[in-house]
């Protein structure tokens, strides 16, 4: 074995030279820091010599591919708080159609009625002019005809006809003040059934 001969304490670095060697390289590690790591990496440049060399750009769009690939990466996950809302429309569009359905006005006035063959009977609303009423009529058992008119204060009109029916339903405007509604004539072979449904903006369903 050979023997390494000790150095002679006179050829070791002092303290003091260490203590400057260590600060000395702490003062050029944050010199790089500064000028080169920061405007590459992250495009921060305090001292301007990112720019000067051009690393402030490479930082920049570092920074930008980062923060994109960030917002796709949280694009892709499945987010509970972005479907929450979605969800909540959703609930709440089944909550206020089932409530609407629940609060739906009820006809006011209802009346069902036997046409024999060849037999006619007529029912009108009393309406002021401008008035509206929603009505819903069906026969069972076979067709009719009938026909939607109105008359009062010497006036007249037929708002529709029809034959070889089986209901209707919609909106009755009074165009004057007076009586308007149907007249149904079963021209069927059998007897049939017609039931009627209104509301709205009336004084009396009447039959004439």
């Amino acid at each position: 074995m050979y023997n390494s001969e000790k150095p002679d304490l006179a050829d070791l670095p002092s303290t003091a030279r260490l203590l400057k060697s260590t600060a000395l390289a702490a003062v050029a590690a944050v010199a790089i820091l500064v000028t080169v790591v920061l405007p590459a990496e992250y495009g921060i440049d305090p001292t301007g010599a990112g720019g000067v060399l051009g690393l402030t750009e490479m930082g920049d769009i570092k920074s930008q591919l980062a923060e994109e690939a960030e917002l796709d990466h949280q694009t892709s996950l499945p987010s509970t708080e972005s479907s929450t809302p979605i969800i909540n429309a959703l609930l709440g569009l089944f909550i206020n159609t089932a409530h609407a359905q629940d609060t739906e006005q009820p006809w006011t006035d209802e009346v069902t009625f036997t046409l024999e063959p060849g037999e006619g009977i007529e029912y009108k609303l009393v309406m002021q002019q401008d008035a509206e009423a929603q009505f819903l009529w069906s026969a069972s058992g076979g067709r009719v005809n009938f026909d939607l008119h109105g008359d009062g204060d010497g006036q007249n009109i037929s708002y529709e006809k029809g034959r070889g029916t089986t209901g209707e339903q919609g909106v009755l405007k009074a165009k004057f003040t007076g009586n308007h509604g149907w007249f149904w004539r079963n021209r069927d072979k059998q007897a049939v059934t017609v039931t009627l449904q209104v509301r709205g903006d009336y004084e009396a369903l009447e039959r004439q």
